[in-house]
């Protein structure tokens, strides 16, 4: 590698080459999910000049890193620059890699049928700029920090790991890696998994979210959105706090909601459903075969719709004008909570086969537990 070389990659890229762990290991050190253990070296580099707003497509079998340029060396943000890494030797499966650019589609693509298994892709691209992403076999992606209009992500068994991404349509899918979503990513987003795959997500900001997946766990600690879809054949779903227009629907697995503020609505076959509803919006909870638990702050105020083979209501909610109905298989309670009139929001919770519970909780309990 040539001195005039180095001058162009920027300080961090030059760290993230360093010691034994390599590219990948940096990249990921808060969570090392796909970094690997021999020591790894620069193989081939480089620096590409380019349009600030254009695209990079990506065809690799192995890990691939993305991040932005650092405005204080190439502030015009004009360039591109891709280095790969591997462990020694590994330069003689380097010969399948092409890297060109398309002045015309302004468009960066970095292909590869065939790779050294033990290679790692860093990619540093200007700060607004779009994604479209294809790993194969267990090749991890990692995109960190960028804005783009689109940003597509598709992976065989690797993991899919978005850092603070800002999108205005972004759409991850894989058949059996998992999927991270760390920090803050905001747009619209579309994320689906197969098999096993989970997702997890720090926060997700948006006007749309629509989040599937069959047998893994769904986890989101924050959902800020005008409307979100999440779905799961058999895994649970597990939410902290979440705001606007929600739907939640499993077949086999359990929903938990720590905050609800806005219109929720929560089905699932055969799992039980806990929710803690703080600001109301309408509330409509189903589960087939499972109970239900509701929480409420102690002043809520709301008209409540209860029907199960069992109704447990606490002493310490305040329900006026109750009213109870059985038949054979259920019995059905309603009423209003806290001196609601007609207009109030509803809470309608409907388990025919198990219980539904309501009780009070205050905000401040709702934050410990979730905690």
């Amino acid at each position: 590698m040539s001195a005039v070389c180095l001058r162009h990659l920027p300080l961090y890229g030059l760290r993230a080459w360093a010691g034994g762990g390599g590219l990948w290991a940096w990249a990921s050190q808060a969570r090392p999910y796909c970094s690997g253990g021999s020591p790894r070296r620069p193989l081939k580099e480089w620096t590409l000049l380019v349009s600030p707003f254009g695209r990079l497509r990506a065809r690799l079998p192995c890990h691939l890193a993305v991040r932005p340029l650092d405005p204080l060396v190439y502030p015009d943000g004009d360039r591109v620059l891709v280095a790969v890494c591997g462990a020694e030797g590994g330069a003689r499966g380097l010969a399948g890699l092409r890297v060109k650019y398309d002045e015309a589609l302004e468009e960066l693509a970095i292909v590869a049928d065939t790779l050294d298994p033990g290679a790692s892709v860093e990619v540093n691209v200007p700060l607004k700029f779009d994604l479209n992403i294809k790993s194969s076999g267990s090749g991890c992606v990692k995109v960190q920090n960028i804005e783009c209009d689109h940003c597509e992500i598709q992976t065989d068994q690797g993991s899919s790991i978005l850092q603070s991404v800002k999108s205005q349509k972004l759409h991850v899918q894989t058949k059996g890696g998992k999927v991270m979503c760390l920090g803050t990513v905001y747009g619209n987003i579309n994320i689906h998994t197969s098999d096993k795959s989970t997702v997890t997500v720090d926060k997700l900001q948006g006007s749309s979210v629509n989040i599937s997946t069959e047998d893994g766990l769904l986890k989101a600690k924050y959902l800020y959105t005008e409307s979100s879809f999440l779905s799961s054949a058999a895994g649970d779903i597990a939410l902290g706090s979440i705001h606007g227009d929600i739907t939640l629907q499993s077949k086999m697995g359990n929903i938990t909601v720590d905050s609800s503020s806005g219109c929720l609505k929560a089905s699932t076959h055969q799992g039980a459903i806990d929710v803690y509803v703080s600001q109301l919006g309408k509330v409509e909870l189903k589960s087939h075969e499972g109970s239900i638990t509701v929480k409420v702050p102690p002043s809520l105020q709301a008209h409540v719709e209860l029907s199960g083979k069992e109704v447990d209501m606490s002493s310490e909610v305040c329900v006026q004008e109750m009213a109870e109905a059985q038949s054979d298989s259920c019995v059905t309670v309603t009423g209003f909570m806290n001196q609601a009139s007609q207009h109030e929001r509803r809470i309608n919770a409907d388990a025919p086969k198990g219980t539904v519970s309501l009780r009070s909780q205050s905000w401040f309990q709702s934050l410990k537990l979730s905690d």
